[in-house]
């Protein structure tokens, strides 16, 4: 389990370059769609994911952290430039 803030995941998807959500998606096998959603707030109960108020746009809990864990390794690749 991850705690992190609705605004942090914010930050995260907007370090993405385009068509980092497919890349996600493709790894995972899952839809584009369900990887924006993460990202959005609406993520689905097998992720976990829920927002208690709190600073920072909430507090999120994540169960299943590999889309965040996929999206932090392709943000360091491109500022490393790997």
């Amino acid at each position: 389990m991850t705690r992190t803030t609705f605004n942090r995941l914010r930050d995260v998807k907007d370090s993405l370059p385009h068509g980092s959500m497919a890349v996600i998606a493709a790894e995972l096998g899952i839809t584009a769609d369900e990887v924006r959603a993460y990202f959005n707030g609406e993520g689905t109960p097998e992720m976990g994911y829920h927002i208690e108020p709190g600073p920072d746009g909430g507090i999120v809990i994540l169960n299943d952290t590999r889309i965040l864990e996929i999206a932090l390794r392709i943000a360091w690749e491109v500022r490393n430039a790997i």
